[in-house]
């Protein structure tokens, strides 16, 4: 039986040309272009509950000291025992950092969970108020005026 030579194509005829190659790298670098700002987006939204729960949580306990003693504190915001309530950065915190201030003569109060550092929250400023007013005053580091309510996505309510 007779062999046949290796039928092998010659090498200029082999692999991928410098064309495609370079083809297929723009393809993926528009596909990251347009993933990763969304990723990034995914990220930061699932970081926002962490200011949304602090500041609800405060709340109750501000309303609970109000109950019993007919104003939010005399100098500092009080929880349920008289003792200050509200911590820059309680235990399990990551993403914000909280604040009181009292205004009224104790009668009324401002909560502010403002987001920290180097994380995808950073920029981000909610208040809620005794009344239950939720604003958002930065949202993405850029100042907000007039959204009475939480932003999460997009900039309406």
């Amino acid at each position: 039986m007779a062999h046949l030579p290796d039928q092998r194509p010659p090498l200029a005829e082999r692999g991928f040309t410098l064309i495609e190659l370079m083809i297929v790298v723009a393809i993926v670098g528009i596909l990251a272009a347009v993933a990763l700002p969304s990723y990034n987006d995914y990220l930061r939204r699932g970081q926002l509950p962490e200011a949304f729960t602090y500041l609800a949580n405060y709340r109750v306990q501000l309303e609970q000291y109000y109950q019993d003693n007919r104003n939010y504190g005399t100098t500092a915001c009080a929880d349920a025992s008289g003792t200050s309530a509200i911590t820059a950065a309680p235990a399990g915190t990551k993403y914000f950092t909280y604040g009181c201030a009292l205004t009224g003569n104790g009668q009324a109060y401002t909560l502010t969970a403002t987001g920290v550092g180097d994380t995808l929250s950073n920029g981000h400023v909610y208040t809620v108020n005794q009344g239950n007013d939720k604003t958002t005053t930065s949202y993405k580091g850029t100042a907000v005026t007039g959204k009475t309510c939480w932003l999460v996505k997009g900039s309406e309510c």
